[in-house]
């Protein structure tokens, strides 16, 4: 059993003798591997902005959505693989129809980012289970304004005025950082994702 991970790295459910589970990891891997994605949160919205890498010249336009609404108060943003952010986007909007039959109302953004988190974080106990190759940005506006919460393959979920996943994160969170965000207007920030995008920043 040599490797990386030296056996180590075969189940979700197994730490290395340094406290590492190398399936999350390699997951991460998996989302550094993909489109920049970000996401910013103005004082009257949130807005998120995608970065779609062309495998090929073949592909017809709009067929590898990345954007996707959960409800009618709910976007979703992921970076990674394809298929498992397909995946949790149905998990999430069936948990916003369970909600709205229960109680009669809108998901709350905290609640929603809470039990998605939950469902990635579940996938990364099992030994029969993979954790999730995908990031994902939450956006929602509700009752409370607009709030942003990005959950990590591991299941970890913050919140956020603004954030980056994907290959060039580390540059995107550098030019989010110099924007004043609890001032920007939500039509200035879809401007300013679209200066960083327009000027391949990263």
């Amino acid at each position: 059993m040599s490797g990386i991970g030296t056996g180590y790295d075969l189940s979700a459910s197994t730490y290395s003798p340094d406290g590492r589970i190398f399936q999350v990891e390699y997951a991460l891997k998996a989302v550094d591997n993909s489109g920049t994605c970000i996401g910013i949160r103005a004082k009257d919205g949130v807005v998120l902005a995608v970065e779609k890498l062309v495998q090929s010249k073949l592909l017809v336009p709009g067929s590898n959505k990345r954007i996707s609404s959960a409800d009618l108060h709910v976007g979703v943003a992921t970076a990674g693989l394809l298929a498992d952010a397909r995946h949790l986007i149905n998990r999430a909007r069936s948990e916003c129809q369970q909600y709205r039959d229960t109680y009669r109302s809108a998901i709350p953004g905290k609640v929603i980012a809470d039990r998605m988190s939950q469902y990635v974080q579940a996938y990364t106990l099992y030994s029969s289970m993979r954790p999730f190759g995908i990031s994902t940005i939450v956006a929602t506006y509700d009752l409370h304004g607009p709030a942003m919460y990005m959950i990590e393959p591991s299941g970890v979920s913050y919140g956020y005025y603004g954030c980056a996943i994907g290959k060039g994160r580390q540059v995107a969170k550098t030019e989010i950082e110099k924007l004043k965000l609890t001032q920007l207007s939500a039509r200035e920030a879809v401007k300013e994702a679209a200066r960083m995008y327009g000027s391949r920043v990263f």
